[in-house]
């Protein structure tokens, strides 16, 4: 399969995880799928292709109204990013591997302090 087809393929079995659209889910996977990584819902901000390996940068906006990581609900909005990296095989997800900023969501939700500023320093 081509770059493109390949790119395809993850963004349409991003967009059916997202629509908890669990046949669409795995349609997209090849036999023996594995995966390295919990999943969440997120938008492709940009996609990737090269050989068989697809690299997406994900967006991740939500609500956090369930317990999460022992953390109780806040009912705060959480804005993060994620990579995810897939390895293609015959025009399917065969292998699934995702990095998340966990430690930018874990700030805004209170668990982790911001780190502070020193005076006259201007943020980044």
């Amino acid at each position: 399969m081509s770059a493109e087809e390949n790119k395809g393929v993850v963004r349409r079995w991003i967009e059916a995880y997202n629509d908890r659209d669990t046949q669409a889910e795995a349609d997209a996977r090849a036999p023996g799928y594995v995966t390295h990584t919990p999943g969440l819902p997120g938008t492709v901000e940009d996609i990737f292709s090269e050989g068989d390996m697809v690299a997406a940068r994900i967006a991740f906006h939500g609500t956090h109204r369930g317990e999460f990581q022992g953390i109780p609900p806040t009912e705060k909005r959480v804005t993060f990013s994620g990579i995810e990296i897939d390895r293609m095989v015959d025009g399917k997800v065969q292998e699934h591997w995702f990095e998340m900023d966990l430690l930018g969501l874990m700030q805004q939700l209170g668990a982790i302090p911001e780190p502070e500023q020193s005076e006259g320093a201007s943020p980044t």
